[in-house]
């Protein structure tokens, strides 16, 4: 019983420690709204305990998850400084760092307002109604202190009610929030305004799940479901790191996408798309896939994913592992969930593979390339990207559908991709807290196959051979069917839109008519073989393969004839279908991989 006591003593007294040490932060910031109509957040930085002549304050330029560089500092307006004798001397020595002559000041006080009006899950927006604050847009650091522990005090514009965060609250002090270091600070994104919230508890953790911009969603039902999500990938590791995790759901009249988090999530959704099945799955899609960047990615990372340099690139060639494996566990989720039969999983997986196979750029760009040049391609795509990339999302997916069935057929369903992942996340997460190197969760496939995995690494990751579906498929009694390869239709190999009356490419394919006749993007299609073109898809129909015909164009203005020799189209249409008379191992693959029930077996 003393032991007991004694414990509880220790407790105590360390709780209080810490809330006396977050209270007395170096770093504190004060985040107001007093224009939030016209988009502005205004932001006030105190940093106490100075000893330095110079200050030099940073704005991130990238957000972690979002490879890109956004120079987040072209929206900061009107920064200052002020010491305890007044106003400090401010230069800007480049893009987005401000040096302050402190003079040593002990207390350097630092404003400045910040313009949000960019909506996406990685950029910050405000207006009358609510503000969603991405931190990398609106916190700066000051340089050589990314570990420092900060503060964070929220002033709730008139009307707003509510602050939805994973940052922790630090006690005593309303609407103010702890952050131990930047890293944490910067993966922490923070809601104001007047947002439902609801909860639920799943695999031990606390959800909360906060709505924004009203929507057709049955809380009920998202609690229920969004919680299969979160059991089935925790029960892939074993552990779920978090005591608290957030949802913030950002709902309009048609949006999308996601961005991982720390402790919470920003997703996109459409406002009134929960009631329809299809879109409803999307969105769970989208709740499975981030949620599983709780383990893969956030913990479980390539080593130049943290610690970040906030002002550059952080290259790595894995991000077919830390995206691309992602996707493919976010429909597999479903599956598992039972939101998805066996049929319509093996249907959103081939659709995956026509994406891949139909894209031209997947024989000229390796997926490890694709992950090291996201910086300058995945986020800038222009009329020939098709043509000269993948994503890593996709072939990352398929890859990993790979080394799945590849691993539950060496060792006769005993393991699987989940074993690799699991070791991968105790080794270097758990117990070496680092990152991995692209050799060493090569290195823990294999060990876990049984089996050297060169060929996969050699033709799939480094190279831009096509995979060999008839092989890996077949592992599990299946095969891939192109069901478009009886169609002899035309093909022109340019895709185009309609406005105003006019026919403008869009796209030309790799090595189609188009691209080998001179068709070239924004040529506007007049007229073929004398003809004026009001339904360009229609024309060609009436064609046959094997046809010449002339195109008459207007490029910049200037009328021109193009001759063209139509082929046949090309394209693929692939699904999934079962083999006769699998084998007993065949059925053993399978039921592990899609996690049969003995009634899907008997269907």
């Amino acid at each position: 019983m003393k032991s007991v006591f004694k414990s509880l003593i220790l407790a105590l007294i360390m709780s209080a420690v810490s809330t006396v040490a977050k209270a007395q932060s170096k770093i504190a910031f004060e985040v107001s709204f007093t224009e939030p109509q016209a988009h502005y957040v205004d932001v006030e930085m105190v940093i106490t305990g100075n000893k330095k002549d110079q200050l030099d304050i940073k704005m991130p330029a990238w957000a972690p998850g979002s490879y890109l560089i956004r120079e987040f500092a072209k929206n900061v307006e009107e920064f200052s400084a002020a010491g305890s004798k007044g106003a400090l001397p401010v230069e800007k020595t480049n893009k987005n760092t401000w040096r302050i002559s402190t003079g040593k000041s002990s207390e350097v006080k630092i404003k400045y307002r910040v313009y949000a009006f960019e909506i996406s899950v990685r950029t910050s927006f405000v207006d009358d109604s609510h503000a969603f604050l991405s931190p990398t847009g609106i916190f700066m650091y000051p340089a050589g202190q990314i570990k420092e522990s900060s503060t964070v005090k929220i002033n709730l514009a008139k009307g707003w009610s509510k602050i939805s965060t994973g940052l922790e609250n630090v006690k005593g002090k309303s609407h103010t929030y702890y952050s131990p270091d930047f890293d944490v600070l910067y993966d922490s994104p923070i809601e104001v305004g007047s947002q439902d919230v609801f909860e639920f508890t799943a695999s031990g953790v606390k959800h909360e799940v906060a709505m924004v911009g009203g929507g057709n969603y049955d809380k009920d039902r998202l609690k229920k479901d969004m919680a299969r999500i979160v059991e089935e990938e925790t029960s892939i590791f074993g552990v779920n790191p978090n005591k608290r995790y957030v949802f913030i759901v950002h709902n309009y009249s048609a949006g999308g996408g996601g961005l991982e988090h720390f402790n919470s999530t920003v997703l996109g959704a459409s406002r009134f798309g929960y009631a329809n099945e299809n879109s409803y799955q999307g969105f769970l899609g989208l709740v499975a896939h981030e949620y599983f960047h709780l383990w893969n990615v956030k913990r479980l990372r390539p080593v130049a994913l943290g610690p970040f340099d906030y002002d550059n690139e952080n290259y790595t060639s894995n991000l077919w592992i830390a995206e691309g494996f992602t996707a493919y566990y976010d429909n597999l989720m479903l599956r598992r969930a039972d939101f998805h039969s066996p049929e319509r999983y093996l249907n959103v997986l081939a659709g995956e593979i026509n994406l891949v196979e139909n894209q031209p750029g997947n024989r000229v760009q390796a997926v490890s390339d694709a992950s090291f040049d996201a910086w300058i391609k995945q986020y800038r795509p222009n009329e020939n990207s098709k043509n000269s990339g993948i994503s890593y999302y996709n072939k990352g997916a398929l890859v990993a559908m790979v080394m799945d069935l590849e691993i539950i057929n060496a060792t006769r369903g005993a393991k699987g991709l989940d074993d690799v992942m699991k070791a991968m996340y105790d080794e270097y997460y758990t117990r070496q807290d680092r990152g991995y190197t692209d050799a060493e969760f090569k290195s823990m496939a294999e060990k876990i196959a049984g089996k050297s995995f060169d060929k996969i690494y050699n033709d799939y990751v480094n190279g831009t051979k096509v995979i060999d579906y008839t092989q890996i498929l077949g592992y599990a009694g299946l095969a891939l069917e192109n069901t478009a390869g009886q169609k002899s239709e035309p093909y022109i190999g340019a895709t185009t839109s309609g406005r105003d009356g006019k026919i403008t490419i869009n796209n030309v394919s790799r090595n189609s008519p188009a691209w080998i006749s001179g068709l070239n993007v924004n040529d506007e299609i007049i007229a073929i073989d004398g003809f004026r073109v009001t339904d360009l898809e229609k024309m060609i129909s009436l064609k046959k393969a094997g046809d010449k015909i002339t195109v008459l164009i207007s490029r910049d203005g200037v009328l021109k004839n193009i001759e063209l020799n139509l082929e046949k189209n090309q394209a693929l249409k692939y699904r999934i279908i079962a083999v006769e008379d699998p084998t007993s191992l065949q059925l053993k693959v399978r039921s592990k991989w899609l996690k049969l029930s003995d009634t899907d077996k008997d269907s």
